[in-house]
Protein backbone atom coordinates (compact mmCIF):
# COMPACT_ATOMS: atom_id res chain seq x y z
CA UNK A 1 0.00 0.00 0.00
CA UNK A 2 1.37 3.83 -1.07
CA UNK A 3 2.50 6.31 1.28
CA UNK A 4 -0.03 9.00 2.67
CA UNK A 5 0.63 12.81 3.63
CA UNK A 6 -1.75 11.75 6.50
CA UNK A 7 -4.03 9.29 8.51
CA UNK A 8 -6.81 9.88 10.90
CA UNK A 9 -7.60 7.09 12.81
CA UNK A 10 -10.03 5.88 15.05
CA UNK A 11 -12.79 7.45 13.79
CA UNK A 12 -16.37 7.21 13.07
CA UNK A 13 -16.84 8.02 9.51
CA UNK A 14 -20.20 8.32 7.18
CA UNK A 15 -19.14 7.24 3.63
CA UNK A 16 -21.17 6.32 0.68
CA UNK A 17 -21.54 2.99 -1.05
CA UNK A 18 -21.57 2.04 -4.63
CA UNK A 19 -25.56 1.63 -4.19
CA UNK A 20 -25.65 5.86 -3.29
CA UNK A 21 -26.38 4.88 0.40
CA UNK A 22 -24.73 5.77 3.96
CA UNK A 23 -22.62 3.55 5.62
CA UNK A 24 -21.09 3.96 9.07
CA UNK A 25 -17.30 2.92 9.41
CA UNK A 26 -16.29 3.02 12.96
CA UNK A 27 -13.81 2.86 14.45
CA UNK A 28 -11.91 3.63 11.38
CA UNK A 29 -9.16 5.44 9.41
CA UNK A 30 -8.91 7.97 6.56
CA UNK A 31 -5.91 8.70 4.47
CA UNK A 32 -5.04 11.74 2.33
CA UNK A 33 -2.35 11.69 -0.05
CA UNK A 34 -1.63 15.14 -2.61
CA UNK A 35 -4.72 16.41 -1.40
CA UNK A 36 -6.80 13.79 -2.35
CA UNK A 37 -8.76 11.08 -0.25
CA UNK A 38 -6.82 7.70 -0.38
CA UNK A 39 -7.68 5.98 1.84
CA UNK A 40 -11.00 4.30 4.01
CA UNK A 41 -11.15 1.22 5.95
CA UNK A 42 -12.09 -0.11 9.12
CA UNK A 43 -9.43 0.14 11.67
CA UNK A 44 -9.40 -3.62 11.61
CA UNK A 45 -8.43 -3.90 8.09
CA UNK A 46 -5.43 -1.34 8.20
CA UNK A 47 -2.19 -2.86 7.75
CA UNK A 48 -0.57 -4.06 11.01
CA UNK A 49 2.51 -1.58 10.59
CA UNK A 50 -0.15 1.14 9.73
CA UNK A 51 2.50 3.44 11.41
CA UNK A 52 4.07 3.07 8.23
CA UNK A 53 1.78 4.16 6.32
CA UNK A 54 1.78 8.19 6.83
CA UNK A 55 4.09 10.96 7.54
CA UNK A 56 1.61 11.88 9.92
CA UNK A 57 -1.12 10.04 11.89
CA UNK A 58 -3.51 11.85 13.89
CA UNK A 59 -5.76 10.17 16.50
CA UNK A 60 -9.10 11.61 16.57
CA UNK A 61 -9.66 9.34 19.66
CA UNK A 62 -13.88 8.73 18.19
CA UNK A 63 -14.77 11.82 16.99
CA UNK A 64 -16.84 12.06 13.42
CA UNK A 65 -15.50 12.23 10.52
CA UNK A 66 -17.43 14.38 7.58
CA UNK A 67 -16.96 15.79 4.32
CA UNK A 68 -16.73 19.28 4.52
CA UNK A 69 -19.90 21.11 4.83
CA UNK A 70 -20.76 23.14 1.52
CA UNK A 71 -23.20 26.15 1.45
CA UNK A 72 -24.49 26.24 -2.15
CA UNK A 73 -26.80 29.47 -1.90
CA UNK A 74 -25.46 32.20 0.14
CA UNK A 75 -25.31 36.27 -0.56
CA UNK A 76 -22.54 36.68 1.29
CA UNK A 77 -21.30 40.25 -0.25
CA UNK A 78 -23.39 43.33 0.85
CA UNK A 79 -23.18 46.75 2.03
CA UNK A 80 -25.00 47.77 5.51
CA UNK A 81 -28.08 45.66 7.34
CA UNK A 82 -31.78 45.43 7.51
CA UNK A 83 -32.12 45.04 11.31
CA UNK A 84 -35.23 47.80 11.08
CA UNK A 85 -36.60 45.64 8.96
CA UNK A 86 -36.53 42.76 11.21
CA UNK A 87 -38.31 45.03 14.00
CA UNK A 88 -40.50 45.80 11.20
CA UNK A 89 -41.43 41.76 10.67
CA UNK A 90 -41.98 41.71 14.42
CA UNK A 91 -44.60 43.60 14.32
CA UNK A 92 -46.35 41.61 11.80
CA UNK A 93 -45.23 43.48 8.32
CA UNK A 94 -44.54 40.82 5.85
CA UNK A 95 -41.19 40.47 3.11
CA UNK A 96 -44.14 41.41 0.17
CA UNK A 97 -45.03 44.56 2.08
CA UNK A 98 -41.42 45.90 2.77
CA UNK A 99 -40.00 45.44 -0.51
CA UNK A 100 -43.17 47.44 -2.29
CA UNK A 101 -42.62 50.24 0.70
CA UNK A 102 -38.68 50.58 -0.86
CA UNK A 103 -37.39 48.09 1.55
CA UNK A 104 -35.87 44.88 1.10
CA UNK A 105 -33.68 44.16 -1.67
CA UNK A 106 -33.63 47.39 -2.77
CA UNK A 107 -32.48 48.98 0.87
CA UNK A 108 -29.30 46.73 0.51
CA UNK A 109 -28.89 47.51 -3.23
CA UNK A 110 -28.48 50.83 -2.40
CA UNK A 111 -26.09 49.95 0.58
CA UNK A 112 -24.03 48.33 -1.39
CA UNK A 113 -24.00 51.05 -4.28
CA UNK A 114 -22.10 53.49 -2.39
CA UNK A 115 -20.24 50.85 -0.82
CA UNK A 116 -15.99 49.87 -1.98
CA UNK A 117 -14.54 46.79 -3.03
CA UNK A 118 -12.37 47.04 0.20
CA UNK A 119 -15.41 47.68 2.59
CA UNK A 120 -17.35 44.82 1.26
CA UNK A 121 -14.57 42.52 1.01
CA UNK A 122 -13.64 43.06 4.89
CA UNK A 123 -17.43 42.63 5.72
CA UNK A 124 -17.57 39.29 3.78
CA UNK A 125 -14.47 37.90 5.20
CA UNK A 126 -15.98 38.48 8.41
CA UNK A 127 -18.83 36.43 7.71
CA UNK A 128 -16.86 33.95 5.40
CA UNK A 129 -14.30 33.32 8.74
CA UNK A 130 -18.00 32.53 10.37
CA UNK A 131 -18.59 29.76 7.89
CA UNK A 132 -15.44 28.40 8.29
CA UNK A 133 -15.48 28.06 11.79
CA UNK A 134 -18.62 26.11 11.61
CA UNK A 135 -17.34 23.54 9.16
CA UNK A 136 -17.25 24.42 5.80
CA UNK A 137 -14.96 24.10 3.30
CA UNK A 138 -16.90 25.65 -0.18
CA UNK A 139 -19.53 28.15 -0.51
CA UNK A 140 -21.15 29.43 -3.70
CA UNK A 141 -21.43 33.71 -3.71
CA UNK A 142 -24.06 35.12 -5.50
CA UNK A 143 -24.37 38.95 -6.77
CA UNK A 144 -27.44 40.66 -6.94
CA UNK A 145 -27.45 43.85 -4.72
CA UNK A 146 -25.75 45.63 -7.63
CA UNK A 147 -27.95 45.73 -10.59
CA UNK A 148 -26.16 47.83 -12.21
CA UNK A 149 -22.98 46.56 -14.73
CA UNK A 150 -20.80 48.48 -12.46
CA UNK A 151 -21.57 47.28 -9.42
CA UNK A 152 -22.52 43.65 -10.37
CA UNK A 153 -18.54 43.78 -11.51
CA UNK A 154 -17.78 44.90 -8.18
CA UNK A 155 -19.30 42.07 -6.17
CA UNK A 156 -18.16 39.54 -8.44
CA UNK A 157 -14.37 41.02 -8.70
CA UNK A 158 -15.22 40.71 -4.48
CA UNK A 159 -16.08 36.96 -4.76
CA UNK A 160 -12.80 36.46 -6.93
CA UNK A 161 -11.28 38.35 -4.36
CA UNK A 162 -12.09 36.20 -1.46
CA UNK A 163 -11.19 33.02 -3.55
CA UNK A 164 -7.75 34.02 -4.57
CA UNK A 165 -7.21 34.80 0.01
CA UNK A 166 -9.44 32.22 1.55
CA UNK A 167 -8.36 29.11 1.70
CA UNK A 168 -11.87 27.85 1.04
CA UNK A 169 -13.51 26.93 -2.80
CA UNK A 170 -15.52 29.74 -3.59
CA UNK A 171 -17.78 29.70 -6.23
CA UNK A 172 -19.62 32.90 -8.04
CA UNK A 173 -23.12 32.91 -9.04
CA UNK A 174 -24.14 35.87 -11.08
CA UNK A 175 -27.70 37.36 -9.96
CA UNK A 176 -28.58 40.11 -12.11
CA UNK A 177 -31.82 39.18 -12.44
CA UNK A 178 -33.25 39.37 -8.94
CA UNK A 179 -34.91 42.42 -8.66
CA UNK A 180 -35.90 45.87 -10.90
CA UNK A 181 -33.61 48.57 -10.06
CA UNK A 182 -35.32 51.80 -9.28
CA UNK A 183 -33.71 53.67 -12.13
CA UNK A 184 -35.53 51.29 -14.73
CA UNK A 185 -39.44 51.63 -15.28
CA UNK A 186 -39.29 49.10 -18.06
CA UNK A 187 -39.04 45.48 -17.20
CA UNK A 188 -38.20 44.25 -20.21
CA UNK A 189 -35.22 46.89 -21.12
CA UNK A 190 -33.86 45.77 -17.86
CA UNK A 191 -33.86 41.93 -18.58
CA UNK A 192 -32.37 43.09 -22.02
CA UNK A 193 -29.39 45.19 -20.34
CA UNK A 194 -28.65 41.93 -17.82
CA UNK A 195 -29.17 39.26 -21.37
CA UNK A 196 -27.12 41.01 -23.45
CA UNK A 197 -24.72 43.49 -22.01
CA UNK A 198 -24.07 42.43 -18.28
CA UNK A 199 -23.97 38.07 -19.25
CA UNK A 200 -21.21 38.68 -22.00
CA UNK A 201 -19.35 40.90 -20.33
CA UNK A 202 -19.35 39.92 -17.05
CA UNK A 203 -18.79 36.36 -18.52
CA UNK A 204 -15.79 37.65 -20.70
CA UNK A 205 -14.17 39.03 -17.56
CA UNK A 206 -14.02 35.59 -16.19
CA UNK A 207 -16.33 36.19 -13.31
CA UNK A 208 -19.51 34.08 -13.43
CA UNK A 209 -19.15 30.31 -12.76
CA UNK A 210 -23.08 30.15 -13.21
CA UNK A 211 -26.66 32.36 -13.59
CA UNK A 212 -29.03 32.70 -11.07
CA UNK A 213 -32.44 34.54 -11.05
CA UNK A 214 -35.16 35.47 -8.79
CA UNK A 215 -38.38 33.93 -10.45
CA UNK A 216 -41.77 34.95 -8.22
CA UNK A 217 -44.65 37.46 -8.11
CA UNK A 218 -42.63 39.84 -7.11
CA UNK A 219 -39.85 39.36 -9.18
CA UNK A 220 -39.12 37.99 -12.66
CA UNK A 221 -41.79 36.50 -14.34
CA UNK A 222 -41.22 32.77 -15.98
CA UNK A 223 -40.78 34.73 -19.32
CA UNK A 224 -38.57 37.19 -18.24
CA UNK A 225 -36.20 34.82 -16.69
CA UNK A 226 -36.53 32.58 -19.68
CA UNK A 227 -34.48 35.22 -21.73
CA UNK A 228 -31.87 35.36 -19.12
CA UNK A 229 -31.57 31.77 -19.00
CA UNK A 230 -31.13 31.38 -22.39
CA UNK A 231 -28.11 34.19 -22.81
CA UNK A 232 -26.67 32.18 -20.47
CA UNK A 233 -26.37 28.74 -22.04
CA UNK A 234 -25.37 30.38 -25.42
CA UNK A 235 -22.84 31.06 -23.06
CA UNK A 236 -22.25 27.46 -21.67
CA UNK A 237 -22.96 28.78 -18.27
CA UNK A 238 -24.94 26.56 -15.42
CA UNK A 239 -28.24 28.12 -14.13
CA UNK A 240 -29.93 28.25 -10.78
CA UNK A 241 -33.05 29.82 -10.06
CA UNK A 242 -34.69 30.74 -6.40
CA UNK A 243 -38.25 29.67 -7.31
CA UNK A 244 -41.71 28.77 -5.92
CA UNK A 245 -40.84 30.65 -2.61
CA UNK A 246 -43.87 32.75 -2.43
CA UNK A 247 -46.07 31.72 -4.95
CA UNK A 248 -46.32 28.63 -7.54
CA UNK A 249 -44.88 30.83 -10.49
CA UNK A 250 -43.69 27.46 -12.98
CA UNK A 251 -40.30 27.94 -11.48
CA UNK A 252 -39.20 24.48 -11.50
CA UNK A 253 -40.44 23.63 -14.69
CA UNK A 254 -38.20 26.24 -16.09
CA UNK A 255 -34.87 25.45 -13.86
CA UNK A 256 -35.80 22.22 -15.51
CA UNK A 257 -36.19 23.21 -18.78
CA UNK A 258 -32.64 24.51 -18.77
CA UNK A 259 -31.39 21.42 -16.98
CA UNK A 260 -30.79 23.74 -13.91
CA UNK A 261 -28.04 23.09 -11.15
CA UNK A 262 -30.49 23.95 -8.67
CA UNK A 263 -33.92 25.53 -7.84
CA UNK A 264 -33.95 26.93 -4.43
CA UNK A 265 -36.43 27.74 -1.78
CA UNK A 266 -39.43 25.58 -2.99
CA UNK A 267 -42.18 26.23 -0.72
CA UNK A 268 -44.86 26.08 -2.95
CA UNK A 269 -43.51 23.62 -5.46
CA UNK A 270 -45.84 21.15 -7.11
CA UNK A 271 -46.03 17.79 -7.88
CA UNK A 272 -45.80 18.46 -11.64
CA UNK A 273 -42.23 20.81 -10.85
CA UNK A 274 -41.11 18.04 -8.51
CA UNK A 275 -41.18 15.41 -11.54
CA UNK A 276 -39.68 18.33 -14.25
CA UNK A 277 -37.01 18.67 -11.70
CA UNK A 278 -35.79 14.79 -11.12
CA UNK A 279 -36.35 14.51 -15.13
CA UNK A 280 -33.67 17.01 -15.61
CA UNK A 281 -31.75 16.15 -12.47
CA UNK A 282 -32.24 19.33 -10.86
CA UNK A 283 -31.49 19.53 -7.17
CA UNK A 284 -33.76 20.80 -4.12
CA UNK A 285 -32.47 23.50 -2.31
CA UNK A 286 -34.26 24.07 0.94
CA UNK A 287 -33.62 27.20 2.95
CA UNK A 288 -34.69 26.68 6.31
CA UNK A 289 -33.34 30.32 7.39
CA UNK A 290 -35.41 32.63 5.09
CA UNK A 291 -38.22 30.42 5.96
CA UNK A 292 -37.88 31.10 9.41
CA UNK A 293 -36.92 34.55 9.57
CA UNK A 294 -39.97 35.45 7.32
CA UNK A 295 -42.07 33.53 9.85
CA UNK A 296 -43.78 31.57 6.70
CA UNK A 297 -46.27 28.79 7.16
CA UNK A 298 -46.24 26.80 3.71
CA UNK A 299 -43.09 24.29 3.49
CA UNK A 300 -41.44 22.51 1.03
CA UNK A 301 -43.18 19.42 0.49
CA UNK A 302 -40.80 17.15 1.61
CA UNK A 303 -42.48 13.92 1.19
CA UNK A 304 -43.38 15.01 -2.79
CA UNK A 305 -39.44 15.35 -3.02
CA UNK A 306 -39.13 12.22 -1.39
CA UNK A 307 -41.55 10.12 -3.57
CA UNK A 308 -39.91 11.77 -6.71
CA UNK A 309 -36.19 10.78 -5.74
CA UNK A 310 -35.12 14.83 -6.18
CA UNK A 311 -31.78 15.07 -4.64
CA UNK A 312 -32.48 17.92 -1.50
CA UNK A 313 -30.09 20.12 -0.13
CA UNK A 314 -29.50 22.76 2.77
CA UNK A 315 -28.13 25.84 2.32
CA UNK A 316 -27.57 29.25 4.71
CA UNK A 317 -28.83 31.63 2.01
CA UNK A 318 -26.76 34.22 4.39
CA UNK A 319 -28.50 37.20 3.60
CA UNK A 320 -29.15 40.64 5.51
CA UNK A 321 -32.65 40.63 5.04
CA UNK A 322 -34.65 36.99 4.84
CA UNK A 323 -31.49 35.15 6.39
CA UNK A 324 -28.85 37.30 8.04
CA UNK A 325 -27.58 33.63 9.23
CA UNK A 326 -23.63 32.24 10.04
CA UNK A 327 -24.23 29.07 10.79
CA UNK A 328 -24.57 26.00 8.35
CA UNK A 329 -25.20 23.55 10.76
CA UNK A 330 -27.92 25.36 12.98
CA UNK A 331 -29.57 24.99 8.87
CA UNK A 332 -29.20 21.74 9.35
CA UNK A 333 -31.00 21.05 12.62
CA UNK A 334 -34.03 23.98 11.44
CA UNK A 335 -33.90 21.35 8.34
CA UNK A 336 -35.12 19.00 10.62
CA UNK A 337 -37.01 20.23 13.10
CA UNK A 338 -38.73 22.88 10.89
CA UNK A 339 -39.39 20.68 7.78
CA UNK A 340 -39.05 16.94 9.06
CA UNK A 341 -35.90 16.53 7.21
CA UNK A 342 -34.28 12.93 9.31
CA UNK A 343 -30.40 13.47 10.19
CA UNK A 344 -29.15 11.37 7.29
CA UNK A 345 -31.26 13.90 4.70
CA UNK A 346 -29.60 16.93 6.58
CA UNK A 347 -26.34 15.94 6.58
CA UNK A 348 -26.58 14.81 2.73
CA UNK A 349 -28.25 18.40 2.34
CA UNK A 350 -24.91 20.00 3.28
CA UNK A 351 -22.10 17.50 1.77
CA UNK A 352 -23.13 15.54 -1.03
CA UNK A 353 -26.50 16.87 -2.46
CA UNK A 354 -25.44 20.73 -2.22
CA UNK A 355 -21.83 19.39 -4.39
CA UNK A 356 -24.72 18.12 -6.88
CA UNK A 357 -26.36 21.92 -6.54
CA UNK A 358 -22.73 23.09 -7.09
CA UNK A 359 -22.36 20.49 -10.34
CA UNK A 360 -18.92 19.35 -8.07
CA UNK A 361 -20.29 16.03 -6.80
CA UNK A 362 -17.38 14.15 -8.74
CA UNK A 363 -14.79 16.35 -6.88
CA UNK A 364 -16.41 17.03 -3.51
CA UNK A 365 -19.35 16.58 -1.16
CA UNK A 366 -18.52 12.71 0.20
CA UNK A 367 -16.06 10.51 1.81
CA UNK A 368 -14.62 8.46 -1.32
CA UNK A 369 -11.35 7.86 -2.40
CA UNK A 370 -10.42 9.99 -5.13
CA UNK A 371 -12.27 12.93 -3.96
CA UNK A 372 -10.57 15.93 -2.29
CA UNK A 373 -9.33 16.06 1.49
CA UNK A 374 -11.67 18.61 2.49
CA UNK A 375 -13.02 16.90 5.86
CA UNK A 376 -14.18 18.21 9.39
CA UNK A 377 -13.19 16.63 12.48
CA UNK A 378 -16.12 16.90 15.07
CA UNK A 379 -16.30 16.71 18.67
CA UNK A 380 -19.12 14.48 18.54
CA UNK A 381 -19.14 10.89 18.26
CA UNK A 382 -22.31 10.61 15.82
CA UNK A 383 -23.32 11.66 13.38
CA UNK A 384 -26.52 12.59 14.11
CA UNK A 385 -25.37 14.64 17.10
CA UNK A 386 -24.54 17.44 14.44
CA UNK A 387 -28.04 17.83 13.82
CA UNK A 388 -28.68 17.43 17.81
CA UNK A 389 -26.97 19.87 19.42
CA UNK A 390 -28.81 23.51 19.13
CA UNK A 391 -25.97 26.14 18.67
CA UNK A 392 -22.38 25.82 20.19
CA UNK A 393 -19.09 25.65 18.31
CA UNK A 394 -18.18 21.64 17.80
CA UNK A 395 -15.68 21.58 15.22
CA UNK A 396 -12.87 20.24 16.04
CA UNK A 397 -10.39 20.96 12.99
CA UNK A 398 -11.05 21.47 9.67
CA UNK A 399 -9.20 19.80 6.50
CA UNK A 400 -8.71 21.52 3.39
CA UNK A 401 -7.38 19.28 -0.06
CA UNK A 402 -5.51 17.06 3.14
CA UNK A 403 -4.50 20.29 4.87
CA UNK A 404 -5.65 21.81 8.40
CA UNK A 405 -7.09 25.42 8.10
CA UNK A 406 -9.10 25.78 11.53
CA UNK A 407 -7.58 26.46 13.61
CA UNK A 408 -4.46 27.19 12.56
CA UNK A 409 -2.01 26.47 15.07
Amino acid sequence: MENHDCLWINATLTVITQEGMPETLSPAAIGCKNGKISHLSLMSDLPKKSNKMALEIIDVAGACVTPGLIDCHTHLIFGGNRAEEFNLRLQGYTYEQIAKQGGGIMSTVNHTRVATEQALEKSAERRLDQLLADGVTTVEIKSGYGLSIVDEEKMLRVARKLGDASPLTITTTFLGAHALPPEYSDRSEYIELVSKEMLPRLHDEGLIDAVDAFCDKIAFSVDEVDSVFAAATSLGLPVKLHAEQLSNSGGAQLAAKYAALSADHLEYLSEAGAIAMVDSGTVAVLLPGAFYMLRETQKPPIALLREHKVPVAIATDTNPGSSPTLSARLMMVMACQEFGLTPQEAIHGMTINAAKALGMDDVIGSLEIGKMADLVVWNVTQPSELVYWLGGNLVSSVIKGGEPIYPLS
